[in-house]
C-alpha cells in the first residue's frame, strides 16, 4: 500500500463572481496517502499563506459526512469518485500517485459562486423555510406511545431523512433541478404523523419555491442518486410527483 504519493491540484480560483477566474495549477509533494482531501487542501493552504498567497476557499465544518457544508467537483464528479462519499471522507489513498485532480465548484444557477470552491447554498434553506418542516405546536415532550410509528414506516422515513443538503444532486443534474432534495424532505415528513396536517401546502409550497430559486426541472437521468453521499433513491422524485396527484385528485 502507498503510504505517500504527489499529486498536481487544478484547482479553479475565483476572487468574487463578479471577476473572471481560472483553473491555477499547484503541486503536493509527497503527501500521506491518509490524508483526506481536504486536508490535503488545510496543507496547500499552509504552504500559500506561508508564500503570501491568497488561501484557496473551501467550505467545511463537521468533516464527518454529516454536515453537508463541505462538496465541490472533483474531476467533474460531485464530490469525487468514491460513492456515498462526502468529500471531506474522500482519502488521497483512493487516487494513484502523480495523478491530477481538477477541483471545481457547484455549477448551478441557483448556487452562485462566493469564491473559488465555495458556492451559496442558501436557496435549499429557502425551500426548507417554504414549507420543509413541521409546525405543530407539541407543547411539552409527548409520551413516548402517544405517537404510534411502525417500524417499517420510521425506517422508510428515515431514509429519506438522512438527507444532509450538500447540493450534490443539483451539481450534478444536466437541468441543476433540486428535486432530489425537495422530495427526500417531503417523504420524510408525509411518512409521520406529525407531518400531516400540512402535507397538502408543504408538498405546494416547496415545488414552487423550488421553480422560484431557478431550479430547473428533473431530467430523470439518475445523476442525483449517483452521487448522492447518503444514496437517497431518486424513486422519491416519483413518489413527489404522484403525491401532487393525491393531494390534487383528493381536495387536500
Amino acid at each position: 500500500m502507498i503510504n505517500q504519493l504527489s499529486l498536481n491540484l487544478r484547482i479553479w480560483r475565483q476572487e468574487r463572481a463578479d471577476r473572471p477566474g481560472s483553473y491555477v495549477n499547484y503541486r503536493l509533494e509527497q503527501v500521506s496517502a491518509d490524508l483526506s482531501l481536504l486536508e490535503a487542501l488545510d496543507l496547500l493552504n499552509e504552504q500559500l499563506i506561508v508564500s503570501g498567497e491568497r488561501p484557496v476557499l473551501f467550505e467545511h465544518d463537521c468533516r464527518e459526512g454529516i454536515c453537508g457544508s463541505c462538496g465541490f467537483l472533483v474531476n467533474g464528479q460531485a464530490h469525487g469518485p468514491q460513492a456515498a462519499t462526502t468529500v471531506c471522507q474522500l482519502y488521497l489513498r483512493r487516487f494513484k500517485d502523480g495523478d491530477t485532480l481538477t477541483l471545481a465548484p457547484w455549477q448551478a444557477k441557483a448556487f452562485p459562486l462566493i469564491q473559488d470552491l465555495a458556492v451559496d447554498r442558501g436557496a435549499l434553506d429557502h425551500l426548507i423555510e417554504a414549507g420543509g418542516f413541521c409546525s405543530v405546536n407539541t407543547g411539552s415532550a409527548p409520551d413516548a406511545n402517544a405517537l404510534l410509528v411502525g417500524r417499517q414506516q420510521a425506517s422508510s422515513a428515515f431514509e429519506t431523512a438522512t438527507c444532509i443538503g450538500c447540493g450534490a444532486c443539483v451539481a450534478s443534474c444536466r437541468n441543476a433541478s433540486a428535486s432530489l432534495f425537495v422530495a427526500a424532505k417531503l417523504a420524510h415528513l408525509a411518512q409521520l404523523p406529525q407531518g400531516q396536517p400540512e402535507r397538502a401546502t408543504r408538498a405546494e409550497a416547496m415545488q414552487r419555491q423550488m421553480l422560484k430559486e431557478g431550479f430547473g426541472s428533473c431530467s430523470s437521468q439518475l445523476e442525483c442518486e449517483a452521487v448522492c453521499p447518503k444514496q437517497i433513491s431518486a424513486d422519491w422524485i416519483s413518489w413527489m410527483h404522484g403525491e401532487r396527484r393525491r393531494l390534487a385528485e383528493s381536495g387536500g
